[in-house]
């Protein structure tokens, strides 16, 4: 890290005043920056402004100031003296960021750089990437995790592009990222080039989405089957956190004191959770909408991304189908009313409640693994089409704090392996040892809960993707024979033959034998 990355750039500037734009702008003043921060809506630059007022009075840690803007052309005039003027946008993805480039193209000078914050489609960045080329400005497709917290604190940042450009700023991103607390080492490295950076971000979001899941489920067994209380699950998910492979995981974490936090009179600033009994968590309703008002995408990329690429991603996929039916509760209720599905029942059938819960620890960590798994062979499947080159164990190391998917065991399983393995890719794995032996281990744990939890008629949708998953990557026995029988029936799709050299296992394409069935 270079003692003097906050004099290398004096002043840089920030698209977007929302709660992401607003906390990177205190954070990056933490480090001694002025920084310039502008939004399509004025309201959102007062608000930032007054919090930036507040936070200086109550914390006297903003170094650099925070300056606000109305006019996209002041805001933009304010870098006018910096080389190169360094933008960063944290907005929206897909044409709320064409619309600000569009304001401030005429603006940009040589060898400016913007990096893209936003949870943004890598082939958007990459068409930018080619929109500015002519005019010798760097767009950097950079996926920033971790959620307003880590951007106010210090975030894990994917930045992806030209090397050259990215190596420029990486100095300044190093001082503001999160930090590996074993190491010292920031949670920011080059990722690779055109749109690597916001397809890491992508796949991490779509591995946090699976972790989200499992954890759910997880809760919804505890609470709603084993009657337990929200400050016992609290307890349990902390000692989770503690020890063993769960250990230093941020989903399990902050699940413990969701668990635990009680409502108070006067609630949090904003008057939410305000009560004089129980817990803020019995505000929350069961829907998320964020796929619902498109305000995300990132999880519907990875699903649609792990099918174009062929590559099985079941606990990431099913967490997502399970966001999407909760968005519309409307439907769901009268649904609902039409099918007459039993609720989650209380258990009946367990001697004893504490070695259960062992076994749900068990399979919690087992699909957190299978979620990692197909999102790492993901990002190993893209980069190898892409001709990115991504190292996979630069992944694990920026994920290591500051994101949503730290998960200090997993990464220390993973990390080693990819950094022995570099000039020889690992694309399937399962196929390395200390994962197989894990969910070898874990297997029959995973399998317990989710025979328990259909008894009871919870819900498990990743938990039992995952189950799924591991038997039938592992299965040498799939019903897949007869699914080929019934496509060559019909389609004369072909198939090869057990037993036989060069068919068996053979490559996966066309079979060469097709019997006649029934003629046409």
């Amino acid at each position: 890290m270079a003692p003097d990355a906050a004099q290398s750039f004096k002043r840089i500037g920030i698209v977007g005043a929302g709660n992401m734009g607003t906390m990177m702008s205190f954070g990056f003043a933490e480090q001694g920056l002025d920084v310039s921060l502008w939004d399509v809506s004025g309201s959102n630059v007062d608000q930032a402004l007054e919090m930036a007022k507040q936070a200086q009075a109550d914390e006297r840690s903003l170094i650099g100031k925070v300056d606000g803007f109305k006019d996209v052309h002041e805001f933009t005039n304010s870098l006018k003296d910096m080389k190169p003027a360094v933008y960063i946008f944290s907005i929206t993805h897909g044409w709320p960021a064409d619309s600000v480039l569009e304001k401030i193209q005429d603006d940009l000078k040589e060898g400016d750089i913007i990096l893209d914050g936003g949870n943004e489609h890598y082939r958007n960045t990459e068409r930018r990437q080619k929109q500015l080329k002519e005019k010798k400005v760097k767009w950097v497709g950079m996926g920033v995790s971790g959620g307003y917290q880590s951007a106010r604190r210090g975030p894990s940042m994917s930045p992806g592009g030209e090397r050259e450009a990215v190596e420029k700023v990486l100095p300044l991103l190093e001082k503001f990222s999160a930090k590996d607390p074993r190491t010292g080492k920031p949670c920011v490295k080059y990722i690779g080039p055109r749109g690597a950076g916001h397809y890491v971000k992508m796949v991490h979001n779509g591995i946090e989405n699976g972790m989200l899941s499992t954890i759910s489920e997880a809760w919804s067994i505890m609470h709603k089957s084993l009657g337990m209380s929200y400050e016992e699950i609290g307890k349990v998910f902390g000692k989770w956190n503690s020890s063993d492979e769960l250990i230093n995981t941020y989903l399990v974490r902050i699940g413990s004191k969701i668990c635990q936090t009680k409502k108070t009179p006067k609630g949090d600033k904003h008057g939410e959770g305000a009560g004089t009994s129980g817990y803020v968590l019995d505000d929350v309703l069961d829907k998320v909408v964020q796929d619902d008002d498109n305000s995300e995408g990132t999880l519907f990329w990875s699903v649609s991304e792990a099918a174009l690429r062929h590559v099985a991603a079941p606990t990431i996929a099913t967490g997502q189908f399970l966001r999407v039916a909760s968005g519309n509760r409307d439907q769901r209720l009268r649904v609902a009313e039409n099918l007459k599905i039993p609720r989650p029942q209380t258990a009946r059938s367990i001697d004893d409640k504490e070695s259960f819960i062992e076994s749900l620890r068990r399979a919690v960590y087992a699909s957190f693994l299978c979620s990692f798994c197909q999102g790492l062979e993901l990002i190993a499947r893209a980069s190898r089409d892409e001709g990115w080159d991504v190292d996979l164990g630069t992944c694990m190391q920026i994920w290591r704090a500051g994101c949503i998917i730290q998960a200090e065991h997993v990464a220390d399983i993973f990390e080693p392996v990819f950094k022995s393995s570099r000039d020889q890719p690992i694309m399937n794995m399962k196929l390395i040892d200390e994962v197989s032996t894990e969910l070898h281990d874990n297997f029959q744990p995973l399998k317990e809960v989710v025979l328990k939890a259909t008894e009871w008629d919870n819900y498990v949708p990743s938990l039992s993707a995952s189950l799924e998953y591991i038997k039938y990557e592992g299965g040498t026995m799939l019903p897949t024979q007869y699914m080929e029988a019934e496509m060559d029936y019909f389609g004369a799709h072909a198939y090869d033959r057990p037993n036989v050299k060069h068919e068996d296992p053979g490559k996966p394409k066309k079979g060469s034998h097709h019997y006649e069935w029934k003629p046409a």
